[in-house]
Formats: structure tokens, sequence, C-alpha cells
């Protein structure tokens, strides 16, 4: 099959990338019903470990089963499933070769809830290549006293991933005692997260939608003083993808908590008028029953291959 002019564009900018490592990133833009368009629909399964089983998988009991996921992806045509050590062995080898998978490499529980969150290392590249996955995903929290410490160990693992030709996704979420609450999903912070995942190596980088909110002084002057565009969503998401080399790296945006349809499609519109590269939804999907879950994903497809505005 030959590939999409888009997708050539995209691996384009990945220069110093091996075969085996576009070859794995190119087998994710051009899976599922996105194939081919250069935009992405992950279906993103960390949430157990992340919040809890029964908040997570309570409002829909099926989703306790890790095939369920597997199979949720599949149906919706998904450009990949994301999620942790566990749940991508207890399906990898029933579903495989029928999905690009990630393996999320860190993971952080809420047992404990600090102000300043770290993440466990819960996987390795070495699980990674043994279940065929085609990426690491990886989360780093910016605003975190922990962060150059996280900011270290991806640096490593991204090395050795790329080594063994797989794609890097960070998972670049401003979070810590740095940050008011409001500051998480400020425009500035956002910007900042996105350009540092982008700085340590990510092919993929996953950040929340960000709001009009400016957290840090300096920043505010810049953004008045140069008029940077910040007053809608779809102008933030592309500003957000600007701080991203300029558009030369993938930038996808998180789904957050469930929350209403209507809300959550005006949010994707935004990413799509914004230049934004797709999303990562979670909850908005394994949290509704798997018929609403489908209709919903398919909505979100169609507004991103443009069939439906």
């Amino acid at each position: 099959m030959d590939r999409s002019p888009r997708v050539s564009e995209i691996l384009s900018w990945y220069g110093a990338d091996s075969p085996g490592t576009l070859t794995n990133l190119a087998r994710m833009l051009e899976h599922g019903r996105l194939g081919g368009t250069g935009k992405m629909l992950i279906l993103p399964v960390d949430q157990g470990f992340e919040h809890g089983p029964a908040r997570s998988f309570g409002p829909n009991p099926p989703a306790y089963d890790p095939h369920y996921h597997f199979e949720l992806a599949l149906a919706a045509g998904c450009s990949a499933y994301a999620a942790p050590l566990g749940f991508l062995e207890a399906g990898a080898r029933d579903y495989a070769g029928r999905i690009p998978l990630i393996l999320k490499l860190n993971n952080h529980d809420l047992l404990a809830d600090e102000d300043d969150p770290e993440q466990a290392i819960t996987g390795s590249v070495a699980d990674a290549l043994r279940l065929g996955a085609c990426a690491i995903g990886f989360t780093i929290y910016p605003g975190s006293t922990h962060r150059n410490a996280m900011y270290g160990q991806i640096r490593e693992i991204a090395e050795e991933a790329k080594s063994a030709g797989l794609a890097v996704v960070i998972w670049s979420y401003a979070r810590g005692s740095a940050l008011s609450k409001e500051g998480e999903t400020a425009i500035d912070v956002i910007g900042y997260a996105a350009q540092i995942a982008a700085q340590l190596g990510a092919h993929i980088i996953k950040v929340k939608l960000p709001t009009a909110h400016i957290e840090q002084p300096a920043a505010k002057k810049v953004y008045e003083s140069t008029g940077i565009p910040i007053g809608t969503a779809a102008e933030r998401v592309r500003h957000v993808v600007q701080c991203a080399f300029n558009g030369r790296r993938i930038v996808i945006f998180s789904g957050g908590a469930q929350t209403e349809e209507s809300k959550l499609l005006d949010e994707i519109r935004a990413i799509q008028a914004g230049g934004g590269f797709g999303s990562i939804v979670g909850r908005n999907a394994f949290q509704r029953s798997k018929a609403d879950a489908l209709k919903l994903l398919g909505q979100i497809t169609d507004i991103y291959s443009g069939r439906a505005g």
C-alpha cells in the first residue's frame, strides 16, 4: 500500500530517526479510520492504575476486562491503543498484529495524593518489544519538584527505545506545587509543556487542552506585548502546536474526564480548527456503554477526517 502524502510529510520531520522507528510511527499514522490523514485517535487505558479500578471502570463494568479495551479500540478504528504493562500483557497475544500498541512505561497512583507527584517506572523497552508494541509512552510533570528526575529518565529511555526502533510518546502534564490549579491548563504552561516534550525527543506529544489563563507574569508580558492570539480554543490549540517546533511534532490533546458529548465534540472541533493532530480519549470512551462509545468515537473521527463539522 502506498503511503499517503501527508504521512510522508510528517515522517520527513523526524530526520534523525531510524527506518524502524519511522516504520512504527507510520504504523500508527496509517492505521484505523483516520489512517493516512495525519490525524490520530488513540484509546488510552492507564486510568485503572492512575485513578483506581472502581473510579475508572465502575461506570461501565465490562471495562474491568482488559480484552474489552482491545475490542473497543479495534471496533472504533483507533490509531493505537495505549496501556500499562498488565493490561497489554493480558491481551497482546490474542490481538497480536491487529492494532498498534503503546506501552505506558511509568504510572502514578492516587493512594497518596502529593503536592509534587512523580511516576514509578512500571515497564521497560524490552517489555514493549516482547509485546509487539510500536511505541513507548511516558509521563512527565512540568511543575513538580521531581520534574528534573523525570526528564532524565525519559531521555535515557527514549534513547533506548529509538535504538530498538520504537516511537516515543510523552504525556506532558503540567502539575505540581510550582503551579496553581488553574495554571495546570494555562496557555503559557501548556505551550511550555509541549516544548519541553519536543526537546526531550518525543515523536508524539500529549497535552491537555489549554485555557486562556496565563500563569507566569513574565510570559503574560510577552503574550500581551506581541499580541499572540489566544482568545478562542482554536487559537490556543494553534499556539500549542506552534510551541512544538512550529508544528513539526505531532501534538494530540487529552479528552479528560467524562463530560457531556456536546462539550467534548466542541473541543474536538476546536482542535481540528486549530491544526491539532488529534486526540487521546479514554474515560469519555470506556466509561460509556460500548454502543455509546462507538457512536462518540465515530463522531470524533468524522470531525478529524473532515466528514463532519
